[in-house]
Order: structure tokens, then C-alpha cells, then sequence
């Protein structure tokens, strides 16, 4: 038969479950600003009925309920929505690195604006023109010579910068490194925390939510896959396990099969950009990047995300040759000043200037000079490009006059010699800036191989504008889907909270009429006649 006080019991059993419950909705209001945090629910469990089948069984009509139990504190997450955010996340990363680069490069190379170097050479072919009016007026030389200033100096300007921008990025890519790190050892540290309470059959709830948070940081650097690792003992069924960590690449496969983290072990695998300096800084442009000694050639390195799009903009060796956002431009700007100075200088030289028509003599002045030597392949020339020294001593080494011997050419002298008066080499140096010339295999005059350039750099940074603004909107959107499942919505709570008041104000007055009864049976029976 059933005991007097199973009533007792179950009240007491109800009150407590809603107790449970009424806490978890307070833990859940006061999380309601707090950033990563997941709502929690108690998931209410029916107690054993009584009594259980057999022969034995008391004589009773049926199965008897007896309450009910807070069966686990359980947090209200959809790991689906977790991989679709990450997956955004990574890309968007990628092109928010990529955009933010390409704009730096624009404010750099500023065109098209006044001072811009297209601008600049433009007032310096209007100004040997109007030296090729007046070849012997030294107002004009002067003009010519100041532009031609003008022009190394906003070549040297644009390609200084551009360097001081690339060493910015190395910073930033050594920053990003350390970051990524740190993330791979708090989520390891977490791993170790969540795999000591779960095999005692709780659920850590908090330190799944700072882990999630954690993973999707790290997804915003690199592609990564998470692979849950039971925790064993007596961990739940829904209990989520330690991470393994994997390198992904853009496809979505796994790279190399490089583990991040080892949820297995509990070790991770720190990640270093190669190559390395003695003080444990990036030298050089990138090679590969290592993880725990496994080292990947950045070739191979597709994997998406803000730490590959810091390198791409910083450079990197790819078949021997360097490559990048900022290495291209600073190679082209080489090119461009390279040729640009080559084929002014020929034309300069082939022309004569008012000193050497004064001494008789020809000594092929070069009006563009280095600062230093430039290798084979002309680097460094937009860097070390300078009006030579000779320009700089004296306007009248400007050559404005034609070669008398040149078929085709200036206008002669009365003897066949080069005059004073004659511009025909002024404003066949103007002329430059429409031959064709052989720029790295492309064949085209200056101010278009220019266009091309700031073109290019103009289509890249729109590309990673739209697709920076595409993920981005889909990143979101995948956030929102999963904020609604998972954050805290405090009119929800409040409808709770109200629900189970009232089930505990009910449970506390059921428990107060079984007490009502049981005093009647203790107290008052077997008084009558008294």
C-alpha cells in the first residue's frame, strides 16, 4: 500500500524542480548583455511512478505518479548554426583584410587627385613643352626641372609609403600569429576544465559558452573544422565533449590534416609564420606557415580567412618569385620608373644642351639618375629615382636642342649644328609619354601602363568591397538565426518566471493541505469520546 506521506514527497519534489527552474530564469535575465552567453533551460523529468511491476506489487488500482525532477541545466545552442556562422565569419575575414589593405593602398597611390603622380606627370609634359617654345629661357628650364623634381619625388613618396604600409602589415601579421595562439591554449585550457566535470555527469554550460566564443574568434583567421571528443565516465548524452580543432582549406577540406587542437590529448599545435628571425620576428617575405613543426608552403596555405589576407597584402614567395598586394604595386611602380627613365634619358642624351652647344662638345646628358645602383631586375628604382646631379649643377645641361645629325629630326643650324634657339628635343622628350614601350613584357605608353595599374587596384578593391559587404550580410544572417534560438529574450523570461511561481505557489499549497492531512491523522485521531 502506499505510504501516508507520499504526498509529502512529491510536493517537495515539485518545489524544488520549480525552484531549480525559477534560478535558471534569473541566471538567464542577468546574462541577457553578456556576449556569448546561452540561454539555459532546467528539462523537467517525470519521477519513477509507483509501484513497479511484479508480484509482489502492493494492491493498488494502477501506476501512481510520484512528482517530478529537474533532470539537467542544459543550454540552448544549434551547433549547425555554429558551423554556418564560423564558415561566414572565416570569409568575411578574409575580405575585410583584403578590402582594408587595397583602401590603404588607394589613399596611397591618390589618384585621381591633384597631387597624384598621373597629375604630376602631366604638368611635367605640359612643362617641356613650353620649354620647347622657348628653349633658351631659363624660367622654363627651371619649371622643367622642378616638375621632373616633382615626379621622383612623388615616385619615391608613393613607393616609401607603400613600404612603411608592408611593415605595417608584417606587425600585423606577427600580432595575428600570437592571437591565434593564444586562442589554441584557452580553448585547449577549457577543453581540460569541461573534460573534469563532465565525466561526473554535469553539463558546464558557462565554459561551453566562453568556448564556442572562443572558436568563433579563431574562425574569423583561419578555416577550421571542430570534431567533438567524448569526455567518457559518466558524461551525458548530450553532453558536447572536448574540440579537436582542424585546418581547413577553401573548399572545405581538410589541410594536410593539421590539428589545431588535440581533444584527445589535450595539446595543441602553435602556429608560426616562416620564415623566422633569431628573435623569433617574421624575415622576409612569407615562405610557409608551421604548425608544431609541420610546415605548410603558403602556396599550398588555402585556407581563407584575415590571417591570409594580412599575408597575401604583405607578400609572399610563390615559385621563387614574390607576390602580394604590395609587392606587385611597388614591382610595377619599379617598372614604370625603370622604363620611364630609361627611354627619357635616351632621348635626353641624344639632344643637346646649351652647355654643351657652348663648349662644341657632346657628352650625353642623363636628366634621371640613381641614388644607388640598381640590381638586374631594377628594383628599387621608383625608390631611388632622382633628377641626376649634373640637371641639378645647372639648367643649361637641360638638352632642349635637337641633334643636327639625326635624320628626321631638329631643325639644323645654319652650319648643320645644333642652335640654341632649337626645342625640337624638348618637345621630343614631351613626346615620351605617347612611344610605346616594353613595360615587364607589356607593350604600351606610360600613362596608359599607369591607368592599367590604378585600374586593376581600383577593380580589386570593389571586388573586395561587394564580397566583404556579401559575407558580411550573410555572416549576419546567420548570426540572427542563431541569436534566436540562443540569446536571451527577456519578455520570454518573464513569462517563465511567472510560470513557475505559480507552479511553485501550487506545489507549497498542495504540500500545506498533505500537512493539513497528516496533522489530522497525527493529531486528531482517536480522540472522539474524550
Amino acid at each position: 500500500m502506499l505510504s501516508t506521506f507520499h504526498g509529502l514527497e512529491t510536493s517537495r519534489r515539485a518545489l524544488s524542480t520549480q525552484q531549480a527552474a525559477l534560478h535558471t530564469t534569473g541566471h538567464n535575465i542577468a546574462n541577457a548583455n553578456t556576449k556569448g552567453y546561452s540561454r539555459q533551460r532546467v528539462n523537467f523529468t517525470q519521477t519513477e511512478a509507483f509501484p513497479n511491476p511484479g508480484f509482489n506489487k502492493p494492491g493498488i488500482p494502477g501506476q501512481l505518479g510520484t512528482g517530478v525532477k529537474a533532470g539537467e541545466i542544459q543550454r540552448v545552442r544549434e551547433a549547425f548554426l555554429d558551423m554556418q556562422y564560423r564558415a561566414e565569419n572565416n570569409k568575411n575575414g578574409y575580405w575585410d583584410s583584403r578590402h582594408t589593405s587595397l583602401e590603404k593602398m588607394e589613399d596611397i597611390m591618390n589618384e585621381p587627385t591633384e597631387d597624384g603622380l598621373a597629375n604630376t606627370l602631366d604638368r611635367f609634359w605640359e612643362s617641356l613643352q613650353d620649354l620647347s617654345v622657348n628653349p633658351e629661357d631659363s624660367g622654363a628650364r627651371s619649371v622643367v626641372r622642378q616638375r621632373g623634381i616633382a615626379v621622383a619625388e612623388t615616385f619615391n613618396y608613393t613607393y616609401n609609403s607603400l613600404e612603411a604600409i608592408q611593415r605595417d602589415y608584417q606587425q600585423q601579421i606577427g600580432v595575428q600569429e600570437n592571437q591565434v595562439n593564444s586562442l589554441l591554449n584557452q580553448i585547449n585550457k577549457l577543453n581540460s576544465q569541461i573534460s573534469s566535470v563532465e565525466p561526473h555527469g554535469m553539463l558546464p554550460n558557462d565554459l561551453y559558452d566562453q568556448r564556442d566564443m572562443l572558436v568563433d574568434e579563431l574562425s574569423q583567421f583561419v578555416n577550421i573544422e571542430v570534431e567533438r571528443v567524448n569526455s567518457g565516465g559518466q558524461s551525458k548524452d548530450m553532453a558536447e565533449g572536448k574540440y579537436s580543432i582542424y585546418l581547413l582549406d577553401n573548399n572545405g577540406q581538410r589541410l594536410n590534416d593539421v590539428q589545431l587542437v588535440n581533444g584527445e590529448n589535450l595539446t595543441i599545435n602553435q602556429m608560426s609564420v616562416e620564415p623566422k628571425s633569431e628573435n623569433d620576428r617574421l624575415d622576409g617575405l612569407v615562405t610557409g606557415i608551421s604548425f608544431g613543426g609541420n610546415t605548410v608552403g603558403f602556396e599550398d596555405f588555402q585556407s581563407p580567412g584575415s590571417l591570409r589576407g594580412a599575408i597575401e597584402a604583405y607578400g609572399y614567395m610563390e615559385g621563387g618569385e614574390e607576390r602580394g598586394l604590395y609587392p606587385d604595386m611597388m614591382r610595377n611602380l619599379d617598372v614604370m620608373a625603370n622604363t620611364f627613365a630609361s627611354e627619357f634619358n635616351a632621348v635626353h642624351e641624344a639632344g643637346w644642351s646649351l652647355s654643351e652647344i657652348e663648349n662644341e662638345a657632346h657628352s650625353e646628358i642623363a636628366f634621371f639618375s640613381y641614388r644607388q645602383d640598381l640590381d638586374d631586375d631594377g628594383k628599387g628604382a621608383a625608390k631611388q629615382l632622382r633628377v641626376s646631379q649634373t640637371i641639378m649643377d645647372s639648367l643649361d645641361n637641360i638638352a632642349a636642342s635637337g641633334d643636327p645629325g639625326r635624320t628626321g629630326g631638329a631643325l639644323n643650324g645654319p652650319l648643320g649644328e645644333a642652335f640654341a634657339g632649337d626645342g625640337s628635343n624638348a618637345l621630343a622628350l614631351a613626346d615620351v609619354k605617347d612611344n610605346r614601350l616594353d613595360f615587364d613584357g607589356d607593350t604600351t605608353n606610360v600613362q596608359s601602363f599607369y591607368q592599367g595599374v590604378i585600374g586593376q587596384m581600383a577593380v580589386d578593391t570593389n571586388e573586395a568591397a561587394r564580397m566583404e559587404r556579401n559575407t558580411g550580410s550573410l555572416r549576419d544572417s546567420v548570426d540572427q538565426n542563431r541569436q534566436s534560438v540562443s540569446s536571451v529574450s527577456l519578455d520570454e523570461e518573464m513569462s517563465n518566471m511567472i510560470q513557475f511561481q505559480h507552479a511553485y505557489n501550487a506545489a507549497a499549497r498542495n504540500l500545506t493541505a498533505v500537512d493539513e492531512m497528516l496533522d489530522r491523522i497525527i493529531n486528531n485521531m482517536g480522540l472522539v469520546g474524550r
